[in-house]
């Protein structure tokens, strides 16, 4: 089971509390209405598959319901970092640098 850590209500519960809200850290376009297809296409689909440090984004659907992000390691499954959304990212070569 893994155990996630809410960085508003500041408790560690099961994963089971939570539900995965995708890749963090994706920037919108400015204008979207000047998108190509293309563009559409690989802005709603295309996403980074990492072995190592991934950012998420995860909702705490059965507590506060806010969502946050968070690096998690993809070869351990370990959560290495949960931080409030609109907070910078963590350096990540010091989290690659924690899960080995």
């Amino acid at each position: 089971m893994l155990l996630i850590n809410c960085p508003y209500c500041e408790e560690t519960l099961p994963e089971a509390e939570f539900v995965y809200a995708g890749e963090a850290h994706v920037l919108r376009a400015e204008t979207p209405s000047e998108l190509s297809d293309q563009d559409w296409a690989e802005f709603l689909f295309i996403r980074q598959n990492v072995k190592g440090v991934h950012f998420e984004r995860w909702r705490h659907f059965h507590g506060c319901a806010r969502f946050f992000n968070a690096a998690r390691d993809t070869v351990s499954d370990k959560f290495l970092i949960t931080y409030k959304a609109g907070e910078p990212r963590p350096n990540l070569t010091e989290l690659a640098g924690d899960a080995t």
